[in-house]
């Protein structure tokens, strides 16, 4: 792998931006990266300390380039690619994008076999009935995503658990860089120690929905709920008011975050110099013992209010 686990990682080359704001550098900090090959025990107590743990190269690189090719293969007939590169690199098209063509291709690309293959590699299988402590499994509703250059798209702040009420809190987020991000390309960041904050919030949420029916309450667009059930979209007001950092990091092709329910994240502008698309997946394991939200056996379908 291309980034030493023990080096300081560098400033971005830009500014980080997120929904018009501009977080300040003294707000920055870095995620710590976690070699796979500590064991088992040691990445569990990382986790559980953080909140996340990012896993440096658990993917073999060249299968995760590969499948970056594959999917904007299959998405170049909707002028969302430049011509006369190669698939892989992702360059993005400055215009001309059928919009409704590549969000039906997307959705075809998420029910592929091929998508389900990537998202079930045998080593994030394997690795996840270790870390799960049993058999693990692997929703059916998953997300990959596609970001433009120089577009104001980004993900506001929020907790993963406020979308999966209705099963166990015992799951894991495992989301999965296709292709190097670095962090100009507006990767997720991370609030600093915020799982403990996403605890809190969750259980303030559930001390007052007393009069909200069941259906409601396992829904992130109820009457207590934020908008969306976004946290906030301002990324910097969120850490002067919790004396937080950012969390932000220079992806690589084959590493894999994974998250806590809880743990407040984001994503922010992708400012790319080079145009390139940014390209991820997010997708949610547990024990497969565990109660299982029934909203999650379908595939994603945009618009689908998950």
């Amino acid at each position: 792998m291309s980034t030493a686990l023990n080096a300081e990682a560098r400033s971005p080359e830009v500014s980080l931006i997120a929904h018009g704001r501009t977080l300040p550098a003294e707000r920055l900090g870095w995620l710590t990266p976690t070699d796979p090959a500590i064991g088992i025990d040691a990445i569990r107590g990382r986790y559980e300390e953080n909140g996340y743990v990012w896993l440096k190269g658990l993917l073999p690189r060249a299968e995760v380039i590969d499948f970056r090719g594959w999917v904007f293969a299959r998405l170049a007939e909707t002028g969302l690619l430049e011509p006369g590169h190669d698939f892989s690199l992702g360059i993005s098209a400055a215009e001309g994008v059928d919009w409704n063509l590549a969000n039906r291709r997307l959705m075809s690309i998420v029910r592929s076999a091929a998508y389900e293959g990537f998202c079930a590699h045998p080593h994030l299988v394997r690795f996840m009935d270790a870390f799960l402590g049993g058999i693990s499994y692997l929703h059916k509703r998953k997300l990959m995503r596609y970001v433009q250059p120089g577009t104001p798209m980004a993900t506001p702040a929020h907790y993963d658990l406020v979308y999966l009420r209705g099963g166990t809190s015992r799951l894991v987020t495992a989301w999965i860089p296709v292709g190097d991000i670095p962090a100009e390309m507006g990767g997720l960041v991370y609030l600093e120690g915020s799982h403990a904050l996403g605890r809190g919030m969750e259980a303030e949420f559930r001390a007052r929905s007393g009069d909200l029916s069941p259906e409601e309450r396992i829904s992130a667009y109820n009457s207590h709920m934020a908008e969306g059930g976004w946290v906030s979209k301002d990324l910097p007001a969120m850490a002067e008011r919790f004396d937080r950092r950012w969390l932000a990091a220079d992806y690589e092709a084959g590493d894999v975050v994974l998250h806590s329910p809880y743990m407040i994240h984001a994503s922010t502008t992708n400012q790319d110099r080079a145009r390139r698309l940014r390209l991820s997946t997010d997708i949610r394991y547990q024990n497969v013992d565990d109660e299982i939200d029934a909203r999650w056996s379908n595939h994603w379908s945009l618009g689908d209010m998950l």
